[in-house]
């Protein structure tokens, strides 16, 4: 599939203009690209796919696991320089703070068209004419799922809208209980349930393997509790502003790098679900989809500025002909 052309950004735009030569005769840019990685499957694939292309250009890239509330915090310090996975509005107040600080961040538009979060329910539920958060009110459907939504951990994005949720009274999620737990805990806990043939209300999101894996629905959300459109996100791949203004050739790069969600459900799928390494499947992708990076690639040189980006990554990947 591909996904259209998404025209430079006014940030990215702006620290092209300000690059003291142009792209076609730049001066080498620092080696280094330090991006934050937090433990989630989706990023993790996304961001090796990125270094895999930044190494063969000749540099240098360097990943961190941290959490969210961290990534922002080092990104405004300085400390990284690069973030792949800004899900907006779940990040929202993190991300508004951010942009707030006396050192703003590069917004560089959403990486992922498709994306979504909000409470599912097994097909099996969704059947029984529960297809609403608005049925989070029932009382038979919160007696049959034992009165517990099941969220992913404290301290995320996630449960910052879920405790908003929760005192607002919203989908009277003041009457449930809240079960945050890792990632993988919420994910076992489904399966479990979903193997009894058991009512479960959860949150989840895709891209992800579980909408793969698992016969889920979304439940609608028509007061827009997860960000407008009912739960539609933006992906989005955030750098600092000293970053991009150093390094507008691995920013326009980084600011080109755009996936459907089924792509990105796929990679999850292999590294998460499959559990085979995330370089393993990055470079699958990249093998498999030879138009797509040279697209990335387009007006993206080497980081000394001497060659076309797409000739040198393709000879270094071993991608076939677009």
């Amino acid at each position: 599939m591909n996904l259209p052309r998404r025209p430079i950004t006014l940030a990215l735009a702006g620290a092209l203009l300000t690059a003291p030569l142009a792209m076609t005769a730049q001066a080498e840019e620092p080696a280094a690209v330090r991006f934050s990685v937090p433990p989630w499957p989706g990023v993790t694939v996304k961001t090796e796919l990125a270094s895999q292309l930044l190494n063969a250009l000749g540099y240098e890239s360097q990943s961190q696991e941290v959490g969210s509330t961290i990534t922002y915090q080092a990104l405004a310090q300085g400390e990284l320089d690069a973030f792949l996975a800004a899900w907006l509005p779940a990040q929202q107040g993190m991300y508004d703070t951010a942009m707030q600080s006396d050192n703003p961040l590069v917004d560089l538009g959403t990486n992922v068209d498709g994306a979504r979060l909000g409470f599912v329910v097994p097909t099996y539920v969704y059947d029984e004419g529960y297809t609403s958060a608005e049925d989070l009110c029932s009382e038979e459907l919160r007696d049959k799922a034992g009165g517990t939504l099941y969220s992913i951990e404290v301290g995320s994005g996630t449960s910052e809208l879920l405790a908003g949720m929760q005192d607002n009274g919203t989908y009277c999620l003041d009457e449930w209980r809240l079960s945050e737990t890792s990632t993988t805990g919420m994910f076992s806990q489904a399966k479990a349930s979903m193997d009894r043939d058991e009512w479960i209300v959860f949150y989840a999101w895709t891209p992800h393997w579980a909408s793969i894996e698992y016969d889920i629905r979304f439940l609608d959300d028509p007061e827009d509790a997860w960000g407008p459109d009912g739960g539609r996100s933006d992906v989005i791949s955030l750098v600092t502003s000293r970053f991009a203004e150093g390094n507008p050739n691995a920013t326009r790069l980084l600011d080109q790098l755009v996936f459907s969600a089924d792509d990105q459900s796929a990679m999850i799928y292999g590294f998460s679900y499959e559990e085979r390494p995330p370089e393993e499947v990055a470079l699958e992708w990249l093998r498999n989809n030879p138009e797509r990076v040279k697209a990335f690639l387009e007006g993206v040189t080497t980081r000394d500025g001497e060659q076309d980006a797409w000739p040198v990554v393709q000879e270094a990947l071993e991608i076939p002909d677009a």
